[in-house]
């Protein structure tokens, strides 16, 4: 589901962590550089370095000068629980309400599921 409201660099820092989340890149790896990174999402540069200086903000990659920027130690977890935060906050929200307007409990959406 594309949100064409998001800014650009939301959209590339989503991309970046549901890599780590998903383990494209672990805990002491390397991330692209900024304009390998640009090159492949076909971003601008700058673009992509605010995406990258929010992880670093956040605590969740280090940066070696001169080398690169490294996926932190713990920053899987603290990831993890920022994206479950703000998924109950901003996104559940919002789809339990839809559920509730058409009728479809969690029951059934989970037997769908398993289906």
């Amino acid at each position: 589901m594309a949100d064409n409201s998001k800014p650009v660099y939301l959209k590339l820092r989503d991309i970046i962590a549901a890599s780590i989340l998903d383990g494209v890149y672990a805990e002491g790896d390397m991330l692209p550089s900024v304009r390998a990174f640009a090159a492949e999402q076909q971003a601008n540069p700058l673009t992509v370095a605010k995406a990258y200086q929010m992880f670093q903000d956040q605590g969740l990659v280090e940066v070696q000068r001169g080398v690169g920027m490294y996926v932190a130690p713990g920053a899987t977890e603290k990831l993890r629980t920022m994206e479950r935060e703000d998924f109950l906050k901003h996104i559940w929200p919002p789809v339990l309400r839809q559920m509730q307007r058409i009728g479809l409990s969690a029951n059934t959406l989970l037997a769908d599921e398993k289906a």
